[in-house]
């Protein structure tokens, strides 16, 4: 099993910047990929960004140029980093890791980043 624990949310202005954190702990060995999602009220929970054991990472093209994603393997610890933040950025923002290709495995209980213009 794999524990993971999201933080760094918050409320902040349109154009600013927020960094989620999301630190694995349990069978972290069995983790090949972790990402983030978000799901805002009423839509779809969708893929923000994600990075592989390789380093490969992806992104969603509404967020490419604003938010990168990077994790520390010392630290057991996923990031994001958020720049130039938009209102429609608000949403509940999900830790994921996957074990296999198909997944996500394990879920964050999730981190709300509110946006205000």
């Amino acid at each position: 099993q794999v524990q993971l624990v999201e933080s760094g949310g918050g409320l902040v202005q349109a154009g600013g910047s927020l960094r989620l954190s999301c630190t694995a702990s349990g069978s972290i060995f069995s983790i090949n990929a972790m990402g983030w999602y978000r799901q805002a009220p009423g839509k779809d929970r969708e893929l923000v960004a994600a990075i592989n054991k390789g380093g490969r990472t992806l992104y969603a093209e509404s967020v490419k140029g604003r938010f990168t994603v990077s994790g520390d393997n010392t630290k057991s610890t996923l990031y994001l980093q958020m720049n130039s933040l938009k209102t429609e950025d608000t949403a509940m923002y999900y830790c994921a890791a996957r074990k296999g290709i198909q997944g996500p495995d394990y879920w964050g209980q999730g981190t709300q980043v509110t946006v205000s213009s």
